[in-house]
């Protein structure tokens, strides 16, 4: 059986369109939520703010893409780029979005321990790249808002029912980081003893690391560091409260 297109099959008959990736790749820095941002050097939308992406070439499928465009865009480094906890978010084809021609984009998430700010690689449209605060990423290129706004939602409701809240933390982390991680996503207070409880009692969730601490900012004996477990999802869901709201 050919792997060929059929025999009078006209692949012209249709319009082309243009597929993209588009990245909302986040962090917790200081306190605080930050999503990763590159300043477009190139119209459209030249001068504004807008989430790393770019073209799907005609050979790679939209992940391969999607770390190619964030390397080139960011200078981000090959290990962490390789490494990023990436997913897909949802597909973006409303036939205007983007002046230039009918694109459709397939957007990703992305989530990242604390990182260095990082530089525009010198690649597609990207003329600068830096981590700004989730509040204050305002008036984006295309749909981006819209993009990031999405993201934001689906990584707060995930943090509910998976263990996807270890990917903000270094390999070797505290509860009081973990418990940090999962107040700024919320943005709300979550009950510190109740939260420990929980998570220590969630089969999987963190494995304790034999013998370490670290040194926290309060007084008293060192920290027990713990690691991401074996689970992926949480039995029970660790239900966040109902004063959380995206910042």
């Amino acid at each position: 059986m050919s792997g060929g297109a059929p025999r009078g099959y006209d692949p012209y008959a249709y319009e082309p369109f243009a597929v993209t990736v588009d990245l909302a790749v986040f962090t917790v820095r200081g306190g605080r939520m930050h999503v990763l941002l590159i300043r477009r050097g190139q119209e459209p939308y030249a001068g504004a703010w807008a989430l790393p992406g770019g073209f799907v070439l005609p050979r790679e499928s939209a992940e391969t893409a999607a770390r190619r465009e964030l390397a080139e865009e960011t200078g981000l480094p090959e290990a962490v780029v390789a490494a990023l906890h990436l997913e897909q978010l949802r597909t973006y084809s409303e036939p205007d979005r983007d002046p230039r021609m009918r694109v459709v984009s397939v957007a990703f998430t992305g989530l990242v321990p604390d990182l260095p700010e990082p530089a525009a690689g010198g690649g597609g449209d990207a003329a600068h790249a830096r981590w700004v605060p989730v509040g204050e990423a305002a008036a984006l290129a295309f749909d981006h808002a819209e993009i990031l706004a999405d993201a934001r939602e689906r990584v707060g409701a995930k943090l509910e029912y998976t263990c996807l809240a270890t990917a903000f933390c270094p390999p070797e982390f505290t509860l009081g980081e973990l418990h940090a991680v999962y107040e700024t996503v919320w943005d709300a207070t979550v009950d510190r003893p109740n939260f420990r409880r929980k998570v220590l009692a969630t089969p999987g969730f963190v494995e304790a690391v034999p013998g370490a601490a670290r040194l926290t900012g309060g007084r008293g004996k060192p920290a027990a560091l713990y690691r991401p477990g074996p689970a992926t999802t949480l039995h029970p869901p660790l239900l966040r409260p109902s004063e959380g709201h995206p910042r």
